[in-house]
């Protein structure tokens, strides 16, 4: 296959810098963009010389697959002309409105052999790759994810908007499936949850305590996890994690650095702080290209539209306990 033709549908704030991005993956190059407000689409194609359509079905001839940056709600009838169109989709999450709807897109794509990469770019977030030499096997994981109000998005729960960012990464962690979830959550400024609180249990044991606020004064953005002899920090808004771990003396390297011993004699271990390298990536731009090679080279997506549904049904489940709390059920 030579370059894949990406075309873009949306040219809101997210559909701007997809425009962007795509100009600076390789072997890709975008065939246009379009957006049901075509002065919006005209002004975004000529911001970054790229063809806008008039005409959807004009846009999916052009184009080996698409990137969906439209809101929540059209998802689903957007993925499914594409995918009737034998087009790959890179779908930005949460997947669909409802679980029906990513059901039936997740079916549609595999009886075809096309492709479904769900954007949940946190999990390409620097803190969370520079992990990848270190085995992750974490039995509690704490998620604190605080935002400060901004009236887009609030058309649907915090949970949607911004906790299932920590749901799908949790769930990626975690290999067993969850067997309990309690949750509690309020609107605040909105119509919709605007704090939530929900805390997963797994069938293996592996517990996860997941915060979301979209109305805090300050942002965080954190995950700690804790596994047996390891404690790992994640900070997706600086990019850095930090590992403290226990270690036998004799296997302490020149470079590790220790911040003390814990038991005594033959059980005697130090505590041992490593600063994984940095990793320079642009988390978009990078969730981007690995959509790109895997259309190029007929591979799985790293998120896989199954991903994006497991992720939703959890949150759905999430949004209703919270509802059910609230109405005293």
């Amino acid at each position: 296959m030579n370059d894949v033709k990406i075309g873009v549908i949306g040219t809101g704030h997210l559909g701007n810098l997809h425009t962007k991005l795509f100009k600076q993956v390789s072997n890709c190059s975008i065939s246009g963009i379009y957006d049901v407000d075509i002065e919006k689409a005209k002004q975004v194609a000529a911001d970054h010389d790229v063809k806008y359509f008039e005409n959807l079905d004009l846009l999916f001839d052009a184009s080996d697959a698409v990137s969906i940056v439209a809101s929540t709600s059209a998802h689903y009838e957007l993925a499914k002309r594409a995918l009737e169109k034998g087009k790959h989709i890179f779908l930005e999450k949460p997947i669909t409105a409802t679980i029906e709807q990513g059901e039936e897109i997740v079916k549609f794509a595999r009886e075809n052999n096309l492709l479904v990469q769900v954007g949940h770019i946190e999990r390409f977030n620097p803190a969370l790759l520079s992990l990848e030499k270190y085995k992750l096997d974490p039995k509690f994981i704490q998620t604190d994810r605080l935002a400060q109000f901004n009236p887009r998005g609030t058309d649907v729960a915090v949970v949607l908007d911004l906790m299932i960012h920590d749901i799908d990464i949790i769930l990626s962690l975690i290999k067993s499936k969850v067997k309990h979830i309690s949750a509690s959550g309020v609107p605040v400024v909105s119509d919709t949850i605007d704090i939530a609180n929900a805390r997963l249990e797994f069938e293996n044991g592996s517990v996860a305590n997941v915060t979301a606020s979209r109305i805090s004064q300050k942002k965080m953005r954190k995950m700690r996890m804790f596994q047996r002899d390891t404690y790992i920090s994640v900070d997706f808004g600086t990019g850095v994690s930090e590992v403290f771990r226990l270690e036998a003396p004799e296997n302490m390297g020149e470079a590790m650095m220790s911040f003390g011993e814990i038991g005594v004699g033959d059980r005697k271990k130090l505590v041992v702080y490593e600063q994984p390298e940095l990793k320079q990536v642009n988390a978009l731009q990078h969730e981007l290209q690995l959509f790109v090679d895997a259309v190029k080279n007929g591979t799985e997506p790293v998120v896989t539209g199954e991903d994006g549904l497991r992720a939703l049904k959890i949150a759905e489940i999430i949004i209703k306990k919270i509802e059910e709390s609230s109405k005293g059920v």
